[in-house]
């Protein structure tokens, strides 16, 4: 029998107000994936800024094993940066991004969970790139890093050595997909059982956002309009007959709908109709047809092309992940 492999070093960057479930969800993978190995194929760790505790977002504290810019004499095989709620808004310590440059360049891997891409995006280390994060900051970092391209919806991307999780559990689902590189599928599924986790979960991140209904935007008699469209999914909602009712000519009125909404009247009527799609399939127990008719789609087919390009999924699946539960009467004695 051939000796086994050194440990891939797994670098897991917390900096203070971190996502707790952004540094033990991968972790516990990979830890996994070391007992169905049946060798420690990952030595793990967790770095911080300072000595002490970090106090995570939850007010949980971790203990790092690590010191950023300090303590690292050993190489680095994976580097991913744990993402705190208000990475967006709070700037970066400049020693921690002049780290990250540094290191990354000579990793095998390293990425981000959640808003943990703002860091790298700091460091200049998403130009250029495709890149996932959560879907509540996503419009943010794309709006503050324009270099950078932002898919909303991907539960986690690859891009050359550069990998990228949506929020918070998608951690876990890139840290299988990175023990499936290393270790192989049949590695991977152990590990997917033993956690009680998706190997591959379906659908994207947007069948978890919550808009509810799509926001109105523009001039006060436009967010009045996008009210009644919402308001009214199954009605007429062409552009020649809301163009009518705000007494405009068709034209004129889809391109100042254009100007200030910043989509085309037909993209937002169809987002429109699809939360109003949503919040059937989740309170009621009309079929698709029905469901279709009442917001405003042709047929149920209509509905189901426009539902998975704004959710991901099929009508039936989010039905089946996000219906309410109907309490079951108590039994009479």
């Amino acid at each position: 029998m051939g000796a086994k492999p050194k440990p891939r070093t797994v670098v897991i960057v917390a900096l203070p107000g971190v996502q707790l479930l952004d540094v033990a969800g991968p972790l516990d993978v990979f830890a996994e994936a070391n007992v169905q190995a049946g060798y420690p194929a990952y030595a793990l760790f967790v770095a911080g800024v300072e000595p002490g505790p970090i106090r995570s977002s939850s007010g949980i504290r971790l203990m790092p094993d690590r010191i950023v810019d300090r303590d690292f004499q050993e190489p680095i095989d994976t580097l991913l940066v744990a993402g705190c709620p208000n990475a967006a808004e709070v700037p970066a310590d400049g020693s921690v991004i002049d780290w990250l440059r540094r290191r990354a360049s000579r990793t095998r891997r390293f990425g981000s969970v959640c808003s943990g891409a703002f860091f790298l995006a700091a460091a200049g280390l998403l130009d250029g790139r495709r890149v996932t994060t959560h879907w509540a900051v996503a419009d943010m970092l794309a709006s503050k890093f324009p270099s950078v391209t932002v898919d909303k919806d991907a539960i986690y991307i690859t891009d050359g050595k550069l990998r990228t999780a949506a929020g918070v559990t998608a951690g876990l689902d890139l840290a299988l997909a990175l023990v499936e590189e290393d270790l192989g599928r049949d590695t991977a599924m152990k590990v997917a059982s033993q956690l009680v986790m998706f190997f591959k979960r379906p659908g994207g991140q947007m069948q978890f956002t919550r808009k509810g209904e799509a926001v109105p935007a523009g001039r006060a008699a436009l967010q009045e309009l996008q009210r009644w469209v919402a308001a009214n999914p199954s009605l007429d909602h062409s552009v020649a007959s809301l163009a009518t009712r705000m007494e405009l000519s068709p034209r004129h009125f889809a391109r100042l709908f254009r100007a200030e909404v910043g989509v085309t009247p037909a993209t937002w009527v169809e987002e429109a109709r699809v939360n109003a799609a949503r919040r059937l399939l989740e309170f009621g127990n009309e079929a698709p047809k029905q469901v279709a008719l009442h917001c405003g789609f042709a047929d149920a087919d209509t509905l189901r092309r426009a539902f998975n390009r704004h959710v991901g999924v099929t009508p039936a699946e989010y039905r089946k992940r996000f219906a309410r539960i109907t309490e079951v009467p108590a039994r009479q004695h």
